[in-house]
């Protein structure tokens, strides 16, 4: 038996549907967001030009760890406590993708299924895909989405710590990275980029036997902060512990967070960022269209897999097939 397909809405029913905080028409408005079919991204974009005016009204934090942190019990343990506020909070959760299949397994709602199942949460999984930085390609648009539709507060966990972080960075309003115990260590191993980029760094699983060694990571690693240049915003980074499976700590994180948002906001810090973070989405956009363009052209598609070939033969230099694929683009 065929599978009934779904009724093609019109901009106007996704606008209404979202801005009334439909559950059923968010999702399907962050599905037409994240399509690449040519039908939906023109429609895509009219959705997203209405909602506009109804988003900037939440809190953005970007969640990044070293593998093993506990990234997942963080964000169910710390999104419990955001919506125990009565705020309304949303997590783009954003799985890896297999660069052999290209699958994912998108199974954060199983590892959340506590904050699954709270009225004021919506968790949205999603595949990276090809994206850098552990992201989605269009998280930033589902992100508006979902303050379109009223979330207070959200979430876009990545998929973990890497040389792109900076694509989270730019579309957050405070980056939060998490760390494990084990700082004399793990501060070699970590990039210096990342703890730049970070305005917050928190010591998960500080229980049991594990506090000593906390603690102790928590004074070696807000030594290491002070060793960096005070940003533009003027902010000092924070360093904190906490144990997401016995929610213990949750309540300093949430007071970090708000009084950054404050800082920033006496300092004109926090729109400034976020225009700066605008421009950039902008720009990345065009590279993103120009690159799908690039690759969907006849031409290029014809001559690609014969360059290909030659590079990997040693017959022609990487830039010199690049540069031949770039002229076909332009003729």
């Amino acid at each position: 038996m065929m599978k009934k397909r779904k009724k093609r809405l019109e901009p106007e029913e996704y606008i209404e549907g979202v801005l009334a905080g439909d559950r059923v028409m968010l999702s399907r408005a962050i599905t037409l967001m994240e399509s690449n079919l040519p039908a939906d991204i023109g429609l895509a974009m009219e959705v997203l030009d209405a909602l506009l005016p109804h988003t900037g009204n939440s809190l953005r934090v970007g969640i990044t760890g070293v593998p093993g942190v506990g990234k997942s019990t963080f964000i169910e343990s710390f999104g419990k406590y955001v919506t125990a506020l009565g705020k309304k909070l949303a997590v783009l959760a954003v799985d890896p993708s297999s660069q052999r299949s290209g699958g994912s397994i998108l199974g954060d709602k199983t590892r959340m299924e506590h904050l699954a199942h709270d009225p004021l949460a919506y968790i949205r999984p999603t595949a990276a895909g090809s994206a850098l930085g552990g992201t989605h390609a269009k998280t930033r648009e589902c992100m508006l989405v979902c303050e379109a539709a009223g979330f207070e507060v959200i979430f876009i966990e990545t998929v973990g710590v890497g040389q792109s972080e900076t694509a989270v960075r730019s579309m957050v309003d405070f980056f939060l990275l998490l760390m494990l115990a084990g700082a004399g260590d793990e501060l070699q191993g970590i990039k210096k980029g990342i703890m730049e980029m970070a305005d917050g760094i928190v010591i998960n699983k500080a229980d049991g036997d594990n506090v000593g060694p906390a603690e102790k990571a928590k004074a070696e690693y807000q030594g290491a902060l002070h060793l960096f240049p005070v940003s533009e915003s003027g902010w000092q980074p924070k360093v904190l512990s906490c144990s997401a499976l016995k929610e213990e700590g949750l309540d300093a994180i949430w007071q970090m967070l708000e009084e950054y948002r404050r800082h920033s906001s006496l300092k004109g810090w926090f729109q400034k960022q976020r225009q700066g973070q605008d421009l950039n989405w902008m720009h990345t956009a065009i590279e993103y269209m120009l690159r799908q363009q690039f690759y969907a052209d006849a031409r290029v598609s014809r001559h690609i897999k014969e360059l290909e070939e030659g590079v990997r033969q040693g017959d022609i230099a990487a830039l010199s097939a690049a540069r031949k694929l770039f002229e076909l683009y332009r003729k």
